[in-house]
């Protein structure tokens, strides 16, 4: 089962730590302190980490922190959303600029995680 609540990793041990740690997907949002957008998301980001507490754990991740998670998963910019299990992206969005698209993101993948 996933951990509840929202994950702030301050550096990449620190979010590859929380990544082996956590059984089950992961949505890591990347966001960056100077993007709108992102401010706009915070509350959404805890909503939507108490939503869906025990299917996905939320891990908010600073690109500028987490310099190898971002190259890692490819991210180009904020917020890009990226659904991870076992450590391999297996969805990725920057669409979700909002809580209706954070949930459809989520709610069109989870079932083939689980799945699978």
């Amino acid at each position: 089962m996933a951990a509840v609540g929202v994950h702030h990793p301050k550096e990449d041990a620190e979010f590859d730590f929380v990544l082996a740690h956590v059984d089950g997907p992961v949505l890591a949002y990347f966001w960056g302190v100077w993007a709108a957008a992102c401010k706009d998301l915070e509350p959404v980001i805890k909503d939507v980490a108490r939503e869906y507490a025990g299917h996905v754990a939320v891990v908010r991740t600073d690109i500028v922190r987490c310099p190898a998670a971002t190259a890692r998963y490819e991210v180009l910019g904020a917020p890009t959303f990226v659904l991870v299990l076992d450590g391999e992206a297996v969805a990725t969005t920057t669409e979700a600029t909002d809580g209706a698209g954070v949930r459809a993101f989520l709610d069109a993948h989870l079932r083939p995680v689980g799945d699978s």
